[in-house]
């Protein structure tokens, strides 16, 4: 069994919504990450998709274009299975955010995004999404770490 979730990168004028996690965060904390979150019950991950971006910036479903999936990432944790993780790109067509509880939101220019304190695989999954590299093909990624707790990733698109 895994735990299924969501990870949305919005885009709008050439800058990538990011939230910074709270100080208070167990996990990555005053780190940098895309929107998202667990699927619910009865959910599509599309639509779970949606409500996360919602409950977490305040944009609608009506104001983003192009919501498509373009990665799936599996967490190896301490969870049974791990972590399944759906990874979303789209437009947000408003730059008017709300922010929630969980951190703090940002508009970034796409050439600045990498001199911030970034969750540790954003640094490699980034450029296959936005890159000079970026293809439409589906992203699979498998996510784990090491006995000294870095960060190992495989790719295999």
């Amino acid at each position: 069994m895994v735990i299924p979730r969501t990870l949305i990168f919005l885009v709008n004028g050439g800058d990538l919504l990011l939230m910074k996690r709270s100080a208070q965060r167990r996990v990555f904390p005053n780190r940098y990450n895309g929107l998202g979150g667990h699927v619910e019950r009865g959910e599509t991950v599309k639509a779970a998709a949606l409500r996360e971006i919602r409950e977490e910036s305040g944009i609608l479903p009506e104001q983003v274009r192009n919501l498509r999936l373009r990665g799936i990432s599996h967490v190896a944790s301490d969870a049974v299975g791990g972590i399944l993780v759906f990874i979303f790109t789209g437009e947000a067509l408003t730059r008017s955010v709300q922010a929630g509880a969980e951190g703090t939101l940002h508009w970034i220019p796409m050439q600045q995004v990498y001199e911030l304190p970034l969750v540790d695989d954003l640094p490699l999954l980034l450029p296959r999404l936005f890159g000079a590299a970026a293809c439409d093909s589906l992203i699979y990624m498998h996510v784990s770490y090491d006995a000294e707790d870095r960060i190992q990733i495989r790719f295999s698109d």
